[in-house]
């Protein structure tokens, strides 16, 4: 499994209009692709002093699963324009880590 880690900020003023966009719109259109491989995005906010931070943690199965998302070139951040039309500033490419041991937990 791969991760793919992302990172955007906004100012205090700008982050619930972002998370609205993300929650609203984003999410939705990543889902409604059917991504084969593709299976969940989480979405995490943090206040700072001056900006607000948001990661999204996007699961696939294998790079290959990510490439059918993004294209051959799989780093590429994918912030359609609603969502930078509120951002600061954003990461311009994704970070993917291997998942070695996830462990779900009972209830």
């Amino acid at each position: 499994m791969i991760c793919r880690i992302w990172h955007g900020w906004t100012t205090p003023e700008n982050a619930d209009a972002y998370e609205s966009v993300v929650r609203g719109e984003v999410i939705p259109g990543i889902e409604a692709m059917r991504i084969p491989g593709f299976r969940h995005i989480d979405l995490l906010r943090r206040a700072h002093d001056d900006e607000v931070e948001f990661v999204t943690m996007m699961w696939f199965d294998d790079l290959e699963s990510i490439k059918a998302f993004t294209g051959e070139d799989y780093a590429v951040s994918h912030v359609p324009a609603p969502a930078r039309a509120v951002l600061s500033r954003f990461d311009e490419r994704a970070a993917h880590h291997e998942v070695v041991d996830r462990r779900p937990q009972p209830s």
